[in-house]
């Protein structure tokens, strides 16, 4: 007894647990905590549907890398049969999120939806004022290394297409609505890798701007 070991509350503080009983049905634990770690910056993600596995490795790695929204939309390319997946079921996608922010040693969780379009999440993300950025591989499109963000807490919004890229009517959406779009290169990238590019890219580009 007396082995302690790093523990946090979802949403909460991160503290330390001490072993103070073992006994046969059960053990006692003693918590110290400390104040509240505070939320990161705003920065929204949105993917264009993908397969599950793949759905899995973004919930947990948008979360270690500080995403505060996690938006799986539906778009002109995105599969439709993927929404229906057993990982939509709350004790499925969560458990990856938690993971997500265990690695990160952070206790906050982003808030995730699967149940919307292109079209509303982005007129619901406009109305609040994010700024829109739009991963593209395709066309002249500058590197999203060259960002420049206003301030570290800027609210963001990055949007990654499906499997199978962007369709012209979500390009088209997303223009009229004033996204800048980005590539990572000329390299086409996984839905996966380039959701871990992007955000540290965003990452960068705020950590930039506060100095």
């Amino acid at each position: 007894m007396g082995d302690s070991f790093d523990v946090g509350q979802i949403n909460g503080p991160r503290g330390r647990a001490t072993l103070a009983e073992v006994a046969t049905a059960h053990v006692t634990l003693e918590f110290s905590w400390a104040a509240p770690h505070a939320a990161p910056p705003p920065t929204l993600l949105a993917i264009g549907f993908p397969r599950p596995q793949t759905a899995r490795d973004i919930l947990r790695d948008a979360t270690t890398l500080g995403a505060t929204e996690l938006s799986f939309v539906a778009t002109n390319r995105s599969d439709p049969n993927y929404a229906s997946s057993s990982l939509w079921h709350e004790a499925e996608w969560r458990r990856h999120v938690i993971t997500g922010a265990a690695q990160a040693f952070e206790t906050f969780t982003p808030n995730v939806n699967w149940r919307d379009s292109l079209e509303a999440t982005i007129t619901r993300w406009q109305e609040s004022g994010h700024r829109l950025i739009a991963l593209d591989v395709y066309g002249s499109q500058p590197h999203l290394a060259t960002i420049n963000l206003a301030s570290t807490e800027q609210p963001c919004a990055l949007f990654v297409g499906p499997e199978r890229g962007w369709h012209d009517v979500d390009r088209a959406a997303l223009a009229a609505a004033g996204a800048d779009f980005f590539s990572l290169g000329s390299r086409v990238l996984r839905t996966e890798t380039a959701v871990v590019a992007g955000l540290t890219l965003v990452n960068a580009a705020r950590a930039r701007s506060g100095k």
